[in-house]
C-alpha cells in the first residue's frame, strides 16, 4: 500500500508556480524566538497570502519550542481565512497543522495512533495541494514529514527516495535545495537497516553538496555522518580522523559536539585504548 501511494504521488507535476514572501532570511532554526521576532516584524507591514504564511511559521517556531498548543491556536486563528487563499498559503498551513502533531521535536510518548492519524491527514492534504500546484519544495517537505509518522526503516527509505525522486526531476530551486538533507535522510534509513556500504554512498553524496554550499555546520554534521559509518564498516582509522578533524572545527567554532566525544569514545575503546574512551567518555553525550 505504501509503495502504490508513493508511486502515484510521482506523477507529473505543473510548471512552476509563483511563490510568495521568502523566508529564508527570517528563519534561524537553530532559535526559534529569534526567528519569531522576526516574523512578528516582517508580518507587521505584510497582508493577504503574505500574512497568513507568515503565521503559518510563528506557528512553527512554537512547535519547534515544543510548545505545540500555541501553535494550533494560531493556525486555528488563521484557518477561516486560509480556505480561500492561495496554494502555498493553504500547503503551508497543513504542514504546519501537521507538525504539531508529529516532528522531530515531538517526545516518543505523544506519538499516539491518534496523533499520527492526524498528522497523516495534514501531511496528505499538503501534499496533494503541493502537487496540484507545483510546489515542487514543498511537496518534499510533506513527502519528508511522512518519516515521522512511518517510522521503520524500510518505509523512511521509501519516502526518502520518493523526495529524491522529485528534487532530481524539478528545476525549481527550492526542490533542488533538498537535496543534501534527502540524501542525509536515505543514508540514515540505510544505516537502520545495516546496509552501511549503501549508506555509505549516499552520505558522501550529502557531503559533496553540503562542501559546495556555505554552511559550516550542516558540512561538519555531514561529515559525521560519513566518519559514524565508516566506524560501523570497521574503517576505524579513517573514522578516527574525521571526527578528530570534527572536534578541532568545533573547538574553533565554540561550538562543541557530544556526538563527536561519543563516536571518539566508541573508537578508542574499539583500539584498545581506555584511558582515551574514558576521556572522551567523561565530556558528556546527549541523553538517550
Amino acid at each position: 500500500m505504501l509503495k502504490t501511494a508513493i508511486l502515484a504521488l510521482l506523477a507529473c507535476l505543473p510548471m512552476e508556480p509563483a511563490m510568495a514572501i521568502d523566508l529564508a532570511p527570517l528563519w534561524n532554526f537553530d532559535n526559534p524566538q529569534l526567528s519569531e521576532q522576526r516574523l512578528r516584524a516582517a508580518l507587521a507591514t505584510a497582508a493577504g497570502d503574505d500574512a497568513l504564511i507568515l503565521q503559518t511559521q510563528i506557528a512553527r517556531s512554537y512547535g519547534l519550542r515544543g510548545d505545540f498548543a500555541t501553535a494550533r491556536q494560531v493556525l486555528a486563528d488563521i484557518e477561516p481565512a486560509t480556505r480561500s487563499a492561495g496554494a502555498e498559503a493553504r500547503v503551508r498551513y497543513a504542514l504546519e497543522l501537521g507538525r504539531t502533531y508529529a516532528s522531530a521535536t515531538h517526545p516518543p510518548g505523544s506519538q499516539t495512533p491518534q496523533a499520527r492519524a492526524q498528522a497523516r491527514a495534514a501531511f496528505q492534504s499538503a501534499l496533494d495541494q503541493a502537487r496540484q500546484a507545483g510546489l515542487d519544495g514543498l511537496a518534499i517537505d510533506a513527502i519528508h514529514m511522512f518519516a515521522f509518522v512511518d517510522t521503520e526503516p524500510a518505509d523512511q527509505l521509501a519516502w526518502g527516495r520518493a523526495a529524491l525522486a522529485i528534487a532530481e526531476s524539478s528545476a525549481q530551486p527550492a526542490a533542488q535545495r533538498w537535496q543534501a538533507s534527502i540524501r542525509n535522510n536515505i543514508g540514515y534509513a540505510l544505516h537502520q537497516l545495516t546496509r552501511y556500504d549503501e549508506a555509505m554512498v549516499e552520505f558522501k553524496r550529502a557531503l559533496a553538496i553540503r562542501e559546495s554550499e556555505d554552511d559550516a555546520g550542516a558540512t561538519r554534521v555531514a561529515r559525521w555522518m560519513v566518519a559514524w559509518t565508516l566506524r560501523a564498516l570497521g574503517r576505524t582509522d579513517e573514522a578516527l580522523a574525521i571526527q578528530l578533524r570534527l572536534e578541532r572545527e568545533n573547538q574553533a567554532a565554540g561550538q562543541p559536539d557530544p556526538y563527536v566525544f561519543e563516536e571518539l569514545a566508541l573508537l578508542y575503546r574499539a583500539m584498545g585504548d581506555q584511558a582515551l574512551a574514558d576521556r572522551y567518555a567523561a565530556k558528556g553525550m546527549p541523553a538517550r
